[in-house]
């Protein structure tokens, strides 16, 4: 990026990892030496930059400190989460470039630890960002206290309604600069969709890290407690991690980075804390363990990779419960994912004998004192057993790859006409035809109260899949049949067998007309639904019609005694059990012409509840207000 229009304001949009920080670093030179070779004696700040994590206002300080190194420049960093006492006595001794976040500098500012007074340049970076984190009132708080005069300079990845409206009241004439592309995604960076199941996200990981193999990764996930589980359940695994998250404090989350970029650690499991501005080296791949919360998330998170000029990878692993969700970031980002499933063991083991034979242990210089070593053991071992110690000695640190299974492509969306509307993906209440499904079978029955209820959540838990690869249901007193979709039967069976827990599921053969008979009191209905929503009779899920058996079948009491049960008879003088003796008739109006009060008790006289006398003592029911 070339950036450099003399003492002019700048609202620049461009792409995460092209040279923002340097950018401004020379934009804002000529104005900080007017004319001079070094900045002189440090004293007020003559320049102001403003990041929206602690983790970017510590790489910018770095990256400026490289640029300004030998102009004598002094450097100092008010960030949240460090000594405030020891940033205030550093800005007490005086520097040219203050760099910090929004939170710290205004405390910095109201204390009389920060003047900008003498500020002639002010920097926002990300300035996108500090707008969603709500930093709107203290950037603008900090801007009023700077110089009218000064230069503000405005880096942001896009340049939405909010960042134009803060440029048109705190820049003066400001030349817009437009980087991006707006119709072309990232070229550096390959997108790739993987379908994975619910329970099997960890397991997931483990194969993309080990099938790509990358020097640095990124794994974002969207809470701070599923930071930890993952990081831990790698470092359990075998792979030097790290922790990055907003709970942490400063001290721990530089830790964190820094072993990334020297080496002792390859993983970073982190929030979204780590998807803004962090140039990590050699970043290969970017694991999404759980969707972004929308297009922008994705792109950032992403954007940690590919940088520079190198290529990158970003994965997501998609649950089949969350396909339509990634389908949508995708066409919103208008970015081309390839969808397959998570690598499988076998392929790791491929990749990881490609690897081996072309590891850079055998293009090595051996050291000339280790010659004599080396023919000795020439000498004393066969070809066979050298090669196999090599082996096992580039095998001995790698993890073992999960067992994983591909739940499958699901419902895919239909092929979109020029001018239609978008739909990613078919409506699940579109069920499954005959020819289409498998029938398995489960030993949960009537007799177990087997209701669709439970019984379709458990199904797809055991077998990954999701409610529209379920066709019928189809419940009796010892069993419950049920179809899935052929497409994801062999998937299904596999993780049916290994989940015996909470049911054993077989495959099964199609029931019989007969095993089904009855099962609606009315019968099969003429166009009729059963519960997979095909014609047929509907299923009675454990109820016994109305005057049938145990086994489903209808038995129908003798005409007599149906209408007799069923005949209405008015009530007579007698009443309709003898026994009982004659019921009282009481017309409606009968209560207005009865003296107030029951048993002898005198008119008027009332109880707790407000009735008449004479009863049980009560209390009125309070009214809910739900």
């Amino acid at each position: 990026m070339e950036v450099g229009h003399g003492d002019a304001d700048l609202l620049v949009s461009a792409q995460t990892g092209s040279g923002k920080t340097v950018a401004f670093g020379l934009a804002a030179a000529h104005t900080l030496f007017d004319g001079q070779e070094t900045l002189g004696q440090a004293g007020a700040p003559l320049m102001l930059a403003i990041a929206p994590t602690r983790e970017l206002a510590l790489q910018v300080a770095a990256e400026l400190t490289w640029l300004y190194g030998e102009a004598g420049a002094k450097i100092t960093t008010c960030v949240g989460g460090m000594d405030s006492r020891r940033e205030a006595r550093a800005l007490q001794y005086g520097a040219h470039i203050v760099v910090g976040t929004p939170g710290r500098l205004k405390d910095h500012i109201d204390r009389g630890a920060l003047d900008l007074s003498q500020a002639r340049v002010i920097v926002l970076d990300e300035a996108d960002e500090m707008l969603d984190m709500g930093f709107r009132d203290d950037l603008e708080y900090i801007l009023e206290q700077a110089p009218e005069e000064r230069r503000t300079l405005l880096f942001s990845a896009t340049i939405a309604r909010d960042i134009a409206v803060l440029a048109k009241r705190y820049q003066r004439d400001a030349i817009r600069i437009d980087t991006v592309d707006r119709s072309q995604p990232h070229n550096d960076i390959e997108y790739r969709a993987m379908r994975v199941i619910p329970n099997q996200i960890e397991g997931a990981v483990v194969n993309v890290l080990r099938y790509f193999e990358a020097p640095s990764v990124l794994v974002f996930c969207s809470t701070r407690a599923s930071v930890n589980n993952l990081q831990a359940a790698l470092l359990e695994r075998g792979f030097a991690s790290v922790a990055l998250s907003g709970e942490m404090g400063q001290r721990e989350r530089n830790e964190a980075l820094q072993a990334l970029r020297d080496g002792r650690a390859r993983v970073c499991v982190a929030t979204d804390v780590a998807a803004r501005g962090l140039d990590l080296p050699d970043l290969g791949l970017v694991v999404h363990a759980e969707l972004p919360i929308n297009k922008a998330t994705m792109l950032h998170r992403s954007g940690r990779t590919g940088r520079a000029g190198k290529k990158g990878i970003s994965v997501l692993l998609v649950p089949h419960s969350r396909r339509r969700k990634a389908e949508m970031l995708l066409h919103a980002a208008g970015v081309e994912a390839v969808w397959s499933g998570a690598p499988t063991s076998e392929e790791i083991l491929v990749k990881d004998e490609q690897r081996l034979l072309a590891a850079p242990i055998f293009t090595q210089e051996p050291a000339a004192s280790d010659a004599d070593l080396i023919a000795q053991m020439v000498s004393e071992r066969t070809p066979e057993q050298l090669a196999a110690a090599v082996v096992n000695m580039l095998r001995k640190n790698l993890p073992t790859p999960a067992n994983l299974t591909d739940p499958g492509e699901g419902p895919q969306r239909k092929p979109r006409r020029e001018g239609e509307a978008y739909e990613p993906s078919s409506s699940p209440f579109d069920r499954l035809s005959s020819d289409e499904c498998t029938w398995f079978r489960m030993d949960i029955g009537r007799n177990r109260n087997a209701d669709p209820k439970w019984l379709i959540p458990m199904i797809c838990r055991i077998g990954g899949i999701t409610k529209a690869q379920i066709g019928s249901i189809k419940t009796f007193p010892e069993e419950t049949r049920f179809e899935i979709a052929t497409s994801h039967a062999e998937a299904f069976k596999k993780l049916a067998a290994m989940n015996t827990q909470e049911a054993n599921i077989t495959s099964s053969e199609a029931p019989a007309a007969g095993m089904f008979k009855g099962g609606h009191r009315n019968g099969p209905r003429e166009g009729g639904r059963d519960f997979g929503g095909r014609e047929g009779g509907r299923p009675s899920f454990g109820r016994k019609p109305f005057g049938g058996n145990d086994r489903g079948e209808r038995t129908e009491r003798p005409r007599g005694e149906w209408q007799e049960r069923s005949e209405f008879k008015p009530r007579t003088e007698g009443g309709d059990r003898p026994d009982r003796g004659a019921k009282p008739f009481r017309p409606r109006g009968d209560f207005d012409n009865k003296p107030s009060g029951f048993k002898g008790k005198p008119a008027g006289a009332k109880s707790f509840a407000g009735k008449p006398a004479g009863g049980k003592p009560g209390f009125k029911k309070p009214r809910r207000f739900d």
